[in-house]
């Protein structure tokens, strides 16, 4: 769990934008690892276990959050992030991150595997139990909005 916590926590945060539910699914992916470790046979099993799992339970709480009514806030309302980014970090520009954070939860995986787990497109197909073909073309149009809304936002 030590050598695991930060890969699975780091997925689940930007795939839900939210500490508290990034932590909750966090725990609930290393509790079904602890249930299903005897069945895993290597340590890349694991790894490759633990980020399909993790980008599972995260589109889950996602849905699960979609469900349920929130009280909207204004953005002065929200605290800032205790730390910065650190400067390998992809997604540096705040104006992206909140771009990033505003997709919807299977684009916001799929960029969050390609871009932050540096994941292929096969590998990511391979995580998420989809055509190839269709994470690539996500990739694209997601990609492509990401532009534009950017674009948009920097004028």
């Amino acid at each position: 769990m030590l050598e695991h916590q930060s890969m699975v926590f780091s997925i689940a945060l930007r795939i839900l934008n939210d500490r508290f539910l990034a932590e909750e699914a966090a725990q609930d992916v290393f509790l079904e690892l602890h249930a299903h470790i005897d069945e895993l046979e290597s340590a890349g099993h694991i790894v490759h276990w633990l980020r399909r799992c993790t980008v599972h339970r995260s589109i889950d709480r996602v849905r699960q959050r979609d469900r349920r009514p929130e009280v909207a806030m204004n953005s002065e309302d929200l605290p800032e992030p205790a730390t910065e980014p650190s400067p390998a970090d992809p997604f540096l520009s705040r104006q992206l991150r909140q771009l990033v954070a505003s997709l919807p939860a299977t684009p916001r995986a799929i960029m969050t595997l390609r871009y932050q787990e540096d994941r292929t497109p096969e590998e990511i197909a391979e995580l998420l139990a989809m055509p190839v073909a269709t994470v690539k073309s996500h990739l694209r149009r997601t990609l492509r909005l990401l532009r534009e809304k950017l674009t948009r936002v920097l004028r």
